[in-house]
């Protein structure tokens, strides 16, 4: 029997019993389906994250505190570790910063008449537009003189202004972060949404007041440092390290209470935490293609019994095992093929709709189109193969009496 023969047979045998066969592909259509879906997220975030290092640059160093345990659990003094002081000695003494940027950031309650919004205070200093790549779209960004004097002046990120002001111009206004009136300078210019990650929904306001009059704490979340270039990173981060350690007086062989990260570093990490997000969706829809390939099998099994007369016919009238076990192989491919390729379809669909139901950017990427696809016709193959091989050995005179 020839392969389009075959493949007629096979196509027969689908339109015979429409239903069943749209059940048994629903496996490989949704494990197929998932699969480009995933991948495309996956795809986008790191698109998201290259993006991002090429528009802060590779030469910025991230300081945090350290993350010391006690039984089992983060000590609150952990948090704690970085201070004013420590931004001091790193502008004095640093001989590889272009920039030294503290911060301190926590959420919090915002008003503006009748609206509020709950969003991310960040204290930092003029030096922040720099180390996070940030610009005024309207109005001005605070500067030394306003954090020397502690002033209550904050500029807002654009979904801030959209959550509080709608189309009031917020510069001159003011507003209440904490029920502590601050004065509205100006308005950063939109970055956009980033995945889980909104730039745009924060507040900034010097960091002096942000430590003592609105989170009454006197210790900085992280500090940012960008180096004088590429070439100098390395130094900086070493020179960093010996002089916070320095500060806080640790000895040598003692554990920081700090640590270190360049930006690749940092946005390397984020991509293996999406990564991680990925390989498990990507488990969840392996374990759909195999549901699918055993509800394959199954069909198969049921369709080699109803036709058990049919092959003892062929064979009786000079069919071969090899002629018997190429037809059902190719109508389980068959099965696991259009599944496929409906799931590609399906898949495409869900990675185009991500972005308007999350806000996830998705990179659909043909390579894992034509591997899902190559996947489904191996599962068919696979899951196929007993089936085929139980009807190729049946005996010709037992399938004719069978009834």
């Amino acid at each position: 029997m020839s392969i389009l023969e075959s493949l007629a047979n096979a196509f027969r045998g689908l339109l015979a019993n429409k239903l069943r066969s749209i059940l048994t592909m629903l496996g490989v259509i949704i494990g197929v389906g998932a699969i480009i879906t995933t991948t495309s997220i996956g795809e986008g975030a790191k698109a998201d994250i290259t993006e991002r290092i090429q528009t802060l640059g590779a030469n910025i160093l991230a300081i945090r505190p350290g993350q010391s345990m006690f039984r089992g659990r983060s000590s609150a003094d952990a948090r704690r570790t970085l201070t004013v002081d420590d931004i001091s000695i790193l502008r004095e003494y640093g001989q590889h910063f272009s920039y030294v940027t503290p911060e301190v950031s926590n959420r919090a309650q915002v008003k503006f008449l009748n609206k509020n919004t709950n969003t991310t205070i960040v204290g930092t200093s003029p030096e922040y537009l720099v180390t996070a790549n940030f610009n005024v779209q309207n109005g001005r960004f605070f500067s030394e003189n306003d954090i020397r004097y502690k002033k209550t002046v904050c500029v807002l990120g654009k979904t801030v202004v959209d959550n509080l002001f709608e189309k009031r111009d917020p510069v001159g206004q003011k507003i209440k972060i904490k029920n502590i009136g601050f004065h509205v300078l100006g308005v950063m210019k939109e970055k956009g949404a980033s995945g889980w990650r909104n730039p745009d929904d924060q507040i900034f306001i010097p960091y002096t007041t942000a430590m003592k009059r609105v989170f009454g704490n006197d210790y900085l979340s992280s500090i940012s440092i960008q180096a004088k270039s590429d070439k100098h990173l390395e130094d900086a981060e070493t020179e960093a390290t010996e002089l916070i350690r320095k500060q806080h007086k640790i000895p040598i062989n003692k554990e920081l209470d700090f640590h270190v990260r360049n930006q690749a570093e940092f946005m390397e990490t984020l991509e293996e935490s999406s990564q991680t997000f990925t390989n498990m969706i990507l488990g969840i829809a392996v374990v759909s293609l195999i549901v699918g390939g055993i509800g394959i099998m199954n069909i198969m099994l049921v369709s080699v019994t109803e036709r058990t007369r049919e092959i003892g016919l062929r064979k009786a009238v000079g069919a071969q095992r090899l002629d018997i076990l190429f037809q059902f192989l190719v109508e389980s491919t068959t099965l696991a093929l259009i599944g496929g390729c409906v799931g590609v379809g399906v898949g495409i669909i869900g990675a185009e709709m991500v972005p308007s139901l999350w806000g996830w950017r998705t990179v659909i990427s043909p390579i894992y189109g034509l591997l899902s696809f190559i996947v489904s016709a191996l599962v068919g193959v696979f899951f196929g193969a007993y089936p085929a091989w139980k009807a190729a050995k049946l005996h010709p005179i037992d399938a004719l009496r069978h009834d």
